[in-house]
């Protein structure tokens, strides 16, 4: 008989943990694994990445949690295999192969879809996606066999690069890397790509390598997590200001600062903004966020004082 699971002691931890997510592995139990290795008590992430992809998950715990939906707007770069020649059921290698056509490509071919693929384009979201349709997921409705309709979206490939790869499983592959905006499917950018090359595809491989300021370089492991101790761990985590690199910043002093915790309006020479960090000024700390309009400053979301203290109580977790 098992033993039981030793329970875990949870406690209040505030930050941003930049995970490269492995292979295989949900977000959701990315995120459960890192929150049980911190001994958190509160997490979120910053959108989701399918188990067949890999690289930068923020993941946001404690106060940071209540920033988390600024960044699902962010612009995200990815790098991506595509088998040419091959289509599959789901756009990637999950899928049952639905249709082979043979596979003649040019340089000259690469270089006019890099350029047609570049910019503002129409997308029409794959069934086997997240995106919901009467409050269920497509992919619920994809594993039952059912196909619904799709409004196209409108997304925006900001830099694209596509190259033809090494030979992958005895077929011609090319890479793409994307810098592109939010809800951009890399799947359904593969498989148009492929459908222009006059020979389908589908995705082998993708890797997101950034997400807004955040890139690969800052993320770590869950491997590397779990050999560390728990101060290394929280040494880990940025401030949550990090999801705020955009907001410009305002300090108040003491009497203003216990205003806008209770949530009301300051008045200020502030120019207008739609984005604004508020701090403190002594001590030094993150109040929450705002907006400028005719020099009023109005609060948007708010820490708590607990969590404006614990984050003062822990300055190992500020890298």
């Amino acid at each position: 008989m098992r033993a039981p699971r030793a329970r875990v002691a949870r406690r209040p931890v505030h930050g941003v943990l930049l995970l490269d997510k492995p292979l295989g592995l949900s977000s959701n139990d990315a995120l459960q694994k890192a929150k049980w290795l911190l001994r958190a008590e509160k997490a979120g992430h910053t959108g989701t990445l399918d188990p067949l992809a890999t690289g930068v998950l923020p993941l946001c715990f404690g106060a940071a949690t209540k920033f988390s939906q600024l960044h699902l707007d962010a612009d995200k770069t990815y790098e991506a295999v595509a088998l040419l020649g091959i289509k599959t059921s789901t756009g990637d290698a999950e899928g049952e192969v639905i249709a082979q056509r043979p596979v003649n490509v040019t340089e000259a071919q690469i270089a006019e879809v890099t350029r047609r693929f570049t910019g503002r384009l129409r997308q029409v979201p794959p069934m086997h996606s997240a995106l919901k349709k009467d409050g269920k997921a497509l992919y619920e409705y994809a594993r039952a066999g059912i196909e619904v309709e799709r409004a196209p979206r409108d997304v925006e490939i900001f830099e694209l690069n596509v190259a033809l790869a090494d030979v992958v499983q005895g077929h011609t592959a090319i890479n793409i890397r994307a810098k592109c905006s939010k809800g951009t499917y890399i799947r359904t950018l593969g498989e148009d790509i492929g459908e222009a090359l006059g020979c389908g595809a589908h995705l082998t491989a993708l890797r997101r390598t950034a997400t807004g300021n955040f890139d690969l370089s800052r993320c770590v492991t869950l491997e590397a997590l779990e050999a560390m101790t728990e101060p290394e761990r929280l040494a880990c985590l940025l401030p949550v200001e990090s999801l705020l690199p955009d907001h410009i910043r305002v300090t108040l002093d003491a009497d203003d600062a216990g205003r806008f915790l209770s949530g009301v309006r300051r008045r200020g020479h502030w120019p207008d903004a739609e984005r604004v960090a508020v701090y403190g000024e002594a001590p030094h700390a993150l109040l929450g966020s705002a907006h400028i309009k005719a020099g009023e400053l109005i609060p948007g979301r708010l820490l708590s004082p607990p969590e404006i203290q614990q984050i003062l109580e822990y300055p190992e977790s500020k890298p």
